[in-house]
């Protein structure tokens, strides 16, 4: 399995930071597109000559808004990655795009560059919601977006977030069970977290934000789960739901713990060399990553080998976000570790016996009702 990869590519810009949002994002009056291209691609063909030849299994464009790229770019960092790896015949490409007037009118540029899946960051499909959110777009710039990105690509995706300040059961069913009407094969289904250093953090800790309490965020989860399933999405992932068979590959190799590379501002990757695997990271500011790739030919700031432990533990809390779990053959070989060296045996004891936890010999997984619960669970459970 670690001759497979998946190439994660950052695109840092936006057009504006939304207040929830804590990604590695920045916004620009003028973006120097010829100059992060540049950077890009050498930072790509730097990296591929650290890896060898792999089996390039996806690619995902990620941000910040990835949509704001020139589509040249986009498929000149594709011709290089295919010259450089092995692509898989079914090989995924994945785009984020906002629904924005002007970059809805690029995605046939996109699929022209090879992208085959778009994921729109819609958020909402009501107005109030989304001017909450920080969003540049409307409803209707959405729905128009999605109808458009059917047409030009075989398979796509789109966000929503609820919990959000003032939603209620009633009011989010209406707002999915629209979403449904208009959705493809995938649907990507947060919840509204507050996260540290954001504009909501601070409205949050003035008492300007109030988030949905514990029981009625569990009847949104609830609500979430039945109406996806009535539309034929399963939730293959805690905040993601698919038509069997369209889940998303490229993020199924973070949660399995597989290898991914990721260039580009801020970008972290988990790529095995010479046997060992290596956890990376870019560094985070556009200006500062572009001089550092000019200068060294890539922006790494950190290229550590990743310890048995510190293995074991992301295993753990990638892979029991799935629904098909951890396989344990494969999380033996990938950490070196045991499952029972892994966790704290009496903690693993007690989530069986309360239904949160399924162990069998090959396999460690959560029960819904133990996903719901996994951020808490994770903190016994993981060492």
């Amino acid at each position: 399995m670690t001759k497979d990869l998946a190439l994660y590519v950052h695109w840092p810009f936006c057009l504006a930071k939304c207040p929830y949002c804590d990604f590695n994002s920045h916004v620009r009056e003028r973006i120097d597109q010829s100059r992060f291209a540049r950077a890009l691609r050498r930072e790509l063909a730097t990296e591929a000559a650290r890896l060898g030849r792999r089996r390039l299994t996806s690619v995902f464009f990620g941000g910040g808004t990835p949509s704001l790229m020139d589509p040249s770019t986009v498929g000149a960092l594709l011709e290089d990655a295919t010259r450089w790896f092995d692509a898989a015949d079914d090989l995924e490409i994945t785009l984020e795009a906002n629904p924005t007037s002007i970059e809805a009118g690029r995605l046939a540029d996109y699929r022209a560059a090879g992208v085959n899946r778009v994921s729109i960051g819609i958020q909402s499909l009501d107005e109030i919601a989304l001017r909450t959110l920080g969003r540049q777009h409307s409803a209707t710039e959405a729905v128009t977006a999605l109808t458009l990105a059917r047409r030009l690509f075989p398979r796509v995706s789109f966000d929503l977030i609820y919990a959000r300040p003032g939603q209620d059961l009633a009011g989010w069913r209406a707002e999915l069970r629209a979403a449904l009407a208009i959705a493809a094969d995938h649907l990507s289904l947060y919840q509204l977290t507050i996260e540290p250093a954001t504009q909501f953090e601070a409205l949050h800790r003035q008492g300007k934000i109030v988030l949905p309490d514990e029981d009625t965020a569990a009847a949104l989860y609830d609500a979430t789960e039945e109406e996806c399933a009535r539309a034929g999405l399963l939730a293959y992932e805690i905040s993601n739901y698919a038509r069997p068979g369209e889940e998303s590959r490229h993020n199924l190799a973070y949660w399995r713990y597989l290898d991914y590379a990721g260039i580009g501002p801020g970008a972290h990757g988990r790529v095995t060399v010479d046997g060992a695997l290596h956890a990376t990271r870019r560094h985070r500011a556009p200006e500062p990553w572009a001089e550092r790739v000019e200068r060294d030919g890539d922006g790494l700031t950190a290229n550590e080998s990743v310890a048995a432990e510190e293995r074991a533990r992301e295993a753990l809390l990638m892979g029991l976000r799935l629904s098909e779990g951890i396989n344990l053959a494969y999380f033996e070989a990938r950490t070196g570790q045991t499952l029972a060296k892994s966790v704290d045996a009496g903690v693993l004891e007690q989530c069986i016996t309360e239904g949160y936890l399924i162990l069998t010999p090959d396999r460690l997984a959560a029960t819904r009702e133990g996903r719901i619960r996994l951020d808490s669970l994770l903190g016994s459970l993981v060492s």
